[in-house]
């Protein structure tokens, strides 16, 4: 089967160099010539990194190389049997995108959108045969991150997401079926690690650093304002919003001034040079050591969050409670599924963290999960 990936960006040349590394004649196509050009050389050095590592040998290197070509025009792509967008996300430019593919492909070709935060639905909205579009959302680096959330829409055919969790196994990749709600799984689930970091720092509870100490000491590989650092500013913040208006405004996702004026500022992270942190010349944030008594009530805050999150996706049924915690582990690098993490201390223990916050501060943003509350009155696992 032949592959396109539309949009030649970070992400649709690593999921073009997944692909290719899988065996598939893969296009690459962008509207700009010039970023396909850029996305073949930049390949072409990761290859050559790769060979230098032992990943491959030159000629393995060579082989998978020559499987991704450029597509000059949309047209080129009409035998693929998949097609993966990975362009802007902006929704009425993605269903104009979807309507034009529907035309020139055949029938039983599929077509996937890698967006993170769009419903699959609504652009599936945009064909007239929308039982073939799925949504594929890679992690970046996609070559790197094994998770693929497969997300069927509301019209998606039945058999579709099997096919495509298949097939994404053939490609090494975890994948894990979710439905068509904000943020899926991880970028629903995730929004208090940032969230509630910056509360906490709003507060004066404690600086960016300390919170951040705090969170590794937990065994996260980078604490939330690094990561937000790392992801940009601006990306991230754009996640918060489009969440939060998808889910009509609800308290728990709003996001902060204080990340708006980081985005307003230009100050986005490492790619500017400035974010939360200074990275001019190569420099990296010192974090300072932290005393338990100090680390255990920001990590048990922000975990008492996280934790209710992804009860509260699993009370929604967005995905399997095995399926979130593996997205968790595998797509954000979390030190343990939070739903296993929350049965350690039993579902009591994070429910008293929830209505102790709710109480002070007098906020639905704090309102426990269903699931949860029915897990503490029980005192059940959360995980089966």
């Amino acid at each position: 089967m032949h592959i396109a990936v539309i949009g030649a960006g970070t992400m649709g040349s690593g999921i073009a160099q997944v692909a290719a590394q899988a065996g598939h004649t893969t296009y690459l196509y962008d509207t700009r010539k010039e970023a396909v050009d850029q996305a073949l050389a930049g390949l072409g050095k990761t290859f050559d990194t790769l060979v230098e590592k032992g990943k491959f040998t030159v000629e393995k290197a060579i082989e998978i190389r020559s499987r991704i070509k450029p597509a000059t025009d949309l047209k080129n792509l009409a035998g693929c049997g998949l097609v993966i967008e990975a362009i802007i996300e902006h929704l009425d430019i993605k269903k104009k995108l979807f309507a034009e593919l529907e035309a020139l492909l055949d029938a039983d070709a599929v077509l996937a959108t890698n967006t993170s935060s769009l419903s699959v639905t609504a652009i599936a909205s945009a064909c007239t045969g929308p039982e073939r579009v799925i949504g594929l959302h890679f992690f970046n680096p996609a070559p790197l991150l094994p998770l693929v959330e497969v997300v069927p829409g509301l019209a998606t055919d039945a058999a579709l997401p099997s096919r495509m969790v298949a097939l994404m196994q053939e490609w090494g990749k975890t994948p894990v079926i979710c439905k068509d709600t904000p943020g899926f799984i991880v970028n629903r689930v995730a929004r208090p690690f940032y969230g509630e970091a910056i509360r906490i720092f709003e507060e004066g509870i404690a600086d960016m650093p300390t919170i951040d100490a705090a969170m590794r000491s937990a065994g996260f590989r980078m604490g939330p304002f690094e990561l937000m650092d790392l992801i940009g500013n601006d990306i991230n913040f754009t996640v918060t919003r489009t969440v939060w208006g998808a889910f009509f405004y609800d308290p728990r996702y709003r996001p902060s001034f204080t990340q708006q004026r980081q985005v307003e500022s230009g100050r986005l992270g490492r790619k500017t040079g400035q974010g939360y942190y200074h990275y001019a010349g190569g420099a990296v944030p010192t974090l300072p050591a932290v005393e338990p008594a100090v680390a255990s009530p920001i990590v048990e805050r922000i975990l008492a969050m996280l934790i209710n999150e992804a009860a509260d996706a699993l009370f929604w049924q967005v995905a399997t409670a095995a399926d979130i915690d593996l997205a968790m582990t595998k797509g954000v690098n979390y030190p343990k599924g939070l739903l296993a993490w929350a049965d350690e201390k039993g579902a009591p223990h994070w429910l008293g963290i929830l209505e102790d916050l709710q109480v002070r501060y007098q906020e639905d943003r704090y309102r426990p999960s269903p699931l949860l509350r029915k897990a503490a009155d029980r005192n059940d696992p959360l995980l089966d």
